[in-house]
Formats: structure tokens, sequence, C-alpha cells
């Protein structure tokens, strides 16, 4: 079994970096100035309930507007609506939400104050198709990208060109209205246009980027989903209804990254950040993490233990077999895959929103009896590697790691124990 202790102690750090993205805290700081007419608030996201809900108790003025979470997500709120739709597959519900965000802000005038709370996914939870495409395109489309192992700003450059909202769409339709967009960063970088594909935020990305990532990255798509982003390009930054609008990114792995450094070095323990925004392949990222612990343990270097290391980012998993699991448990087994048999580390890994995939787990603890543990039951760990079963592995050590939704999403959380 895992070492209690350090359970608990590695817990102790991921709700340290979740306690940084606390909404009410990260929201105080950047509240703009209030308006002659009326103040309306849109957004979408896995945590945008539970900003709403801390944007109302701080405007302490009149406010209206509607946000989109994900079935599960929602929080209690006075005068903004909370709507639930799917995730990470887009639904019928979300497509009434996204009308229901334009409606909100329909027939805005210059005095008007849009506030567009944004946090990471919220581009499955806004679909719009724009007209001769459907709901199930748009749904092809996501499996698609999903399945395709591309990184998310590849995802994102593609989705913005098959919706009537993303890629700065919803703003527009707020011009001549003021749009302060409030976003909980969930990419790695921290490009505003990238966090839910970009809403309220259009970006400099074209068709021709778009197309290129789609043949790069071997995404199949139909023909007819080919055409339309051939022919429709997205919205220019430098288009004037743009010019007043103002992007704030409040929240961000490296700041939640930064405040379980500073808990785990108060606990005497000195914590390295390696990077907060870490992409590529799960189950690759996991043997370059691996490779580290090992030189640590074994030559104390280029850390000398103990030490914790924190790494933030968006892995990605490209899925070729049938098993469950989500990104931070595939880099969890992988991981042990790597490190077997060595003694001296214990490893979390996990989703900031609470939810890694499509399970009610945000991740898993692992260490270097984990895939010693896994063939004793006899199950193979690489065999379930291959076929994408994570979950199934940490499902039966009894180490899935399940906080709950958490109200926030600054993306993935590692941190590896070393003593």
């Amino acid at each position: 079994m895992i070492d209690a202790a350090d359970k608990t102690f590695l817990t102790d750090l991921f709700h340290a970096a979740i306690r940084a993205a606390d909404p009410e805290q990260v929201l105080r700081g950047h509240l703009p100035d209030k308006p002659k007419g009326r103040t309306v608030v849109v957004g979408a996201g896995k945590g945008v309930a539970q900003l709403a809900a801390a944007f109302e108790a701080l405007w302490a003025a009149p406010v209206e507007g509607v946000v989109v979470t994900r079935y599960g997500y929602a929080a209690p709120c006075q005068h903004i609506r909370v709507l639930e739709a799917a995730h990470p597959v887009p639904d019928k519900a979300g497509l009434a939400a996204t009308e229901a965000l334009f409606g909100a802000v329909s027939g805005l005038g210059p005095d008007d104050l849009v506030i567009a709370l944004i946090t990471g996914g919220g581009s499955a939870l806004l679909p719009a198709p724009p007209d001769g495409l459907s709901l199930e395109d748009e749904q092809q489309l996501n499996t698609a990208l999903l399945a395709s192992g591309a990184p998310i700003s590849v995802m994102n450059a593609i989705r913005k060109h098959v919706s009537r909202i993303k890629g700065g769409r919803l703003a527009k339709a707020a011009h001549p209205a003021k749009v302060v967009s409030l976003i909980v960063s969930d990419v790695p970088g921290d490009a505003p246009s990238q966090v839910a594909s970009g809403p309220t935020v259009p970006d400099g990305a074209n068709q021709a980027d778009a197309l290129a990532a789609i043949d790069a990255w071997g995404i199949d798509l139909p023909a007819g989903l080919i055409e339309h982003i051939r022919a429709n390009p997205a919205p220019d930054p430098s288009d004037p209804v743009f010019a007043q609008n103002r992007v704030t990114v409040i929240a961000s792995a490296r700041l939640s990254l930064e405040a379980a450094a500073a808990r785990s070095a108060a606990q005497g323990v000195p914590a390295f950040i390696l990077s907060d925004a870490i992409e590529g392949e799960a189950r690759e990222v996991a043997k370059m993490h691996g490779a580290i612990t090992r030189e640590t343990l074994s030559r104390h270097r280029p850390f000398q233990p103990p030490c914790v290391l924190l790494s933030g980012g968006e892995t990605t998993v490209t899925l070729k077999g049938t098993g469950r699991g989500g990104r931070n448990t595939e880099f969890l087994l992988s991981l042990a895959i790597t490190c077997a048999g060595l003694d001296g580390f214990t490893a979390l890994a996990a989703d900031t929103d609470g939810i890694d995939g499509s399970e009610d787990n945000a991740g898993a603890f692992a260490d270097g009896r984990s895939a010693g543990r896994l063939r004793a039951m006899g199950r193979d760990p690489s065999a379930m590697l291959a076929q994408n079963d994570a979950w199934g592995a940490f499902d039966a050590l009894g180490d899935l790691f399940v906080p709950g939704p958490t109200g926030t999403n600054v993306n993935d959380f590692r941190a590896i124990l070393i003593r």
C-alpha cells in the first residue's frame, strides 16, 4: 500500500494549489469599475459556477446573466442563472446554454458591461455549430480531437473554426458593450484565447493553420467539416469591436504550483517546479519525470533528497485501447512502470478540477511498488497501459484520488515526493 503519511503530505500540497485558485480570492483584485448601465455576467467552464457566485458576493450591485458548467458542478447563485451541460462530448443542453449566453448579451449598449468568466472545459460546454452543420458534426469533431493526442492549442485552433461562439464571437455579439474577460487558465502558457477556445478572446490563427494542424496530426474529419473550415475565417483580433475590451488571467497553473511549493517548504521539504507548461504524450512525459526521480534518488542530482518535484501543464493521451482512464492516471501508470522497484518516492498526479478523464477520480497515487503489486494480482501493468486502462490499474490497487469537484480548473497537478 502507498505510505499513508506520504499520501497525506501530497494531498495537502494539492489542496494548497487549489486554494491559490479560490474564486473569491482571485477575483477580488480584478473587478472593473461599475458601469452606468447593466452588468451582465456570462461564462463557461468546470469552475465557472463558483466564480459566478463569488462575483455576486463581491460586486455588491445589480447583476444578471447566465453561465454554463459541467453536470454536477453547479453552485448556487442569486441572480446569475447556472446551466449544466455535458463534458467532454457536447450535448443538446450545451446547445441551449450557448443560445442563452447569446441572449444575455443581445441588445446591449455602450454603457453596459459584460463580465465574461471563463475557465477550462468551456469548449465542450458551448457547442454552436454554424449554419449547415449539426450538433452531431460538433460531437464527431470533439471525439476525433480527444482521441488524436493533439495538444490543446491545436484542438482549439480547429474548434474555433467550426463554431458560432468560439474565437471571440461571443464578445463580438456583445458589442457595443464593453467586455471584461476574467480567465482561469488551464492551458500551457496561459494564452487567454486558448482557454475554452476563447469565446470572448480572438487570436490570429487562421484557416490555413487549422487545416495544417488537421493534416499534421492525422485527424480524420468529414469532408463537410473540412470545407467549412476552408471557407470561413475566424474573427480578426484587430477588429475595432474588440478595441475597448479587457482580458485578464486571474489564476493559472504557475500560481498554484508556487503555492504548493511554498506549502511544502513550510513543512521542511524543499520543492522544485520543473515547469508549469508541460505538454506531450502522458506516458512519455512520465518517463522524463521517472528519469529525474531515479537520478535524484541514486545520485542526488539534479536535486538533493528530501524534496518534492512539481509540474503542471496538460499532457495528452492518444487512444489506442478500450480501457478507462485519464491523462493523469496514464502518466502515473507509466511512471510506476518506469520506476518499478525503486524505493523512496511517492507520486500524486491529478486534474485540478477534480475529474481525470470521464470517471469520478481526479487522479491517483503511485510509488515504486505499484507495478509489482499489479503483477502480484495477476495483472500486467504494461498491457493495461497499452489498453489505456490506467483507471482500472489504480482502481484495482485502491489508489485512486477522489477529492470531488474542486470549483476551479488550472490543469494538471503532478507532485513527486522523494525521501
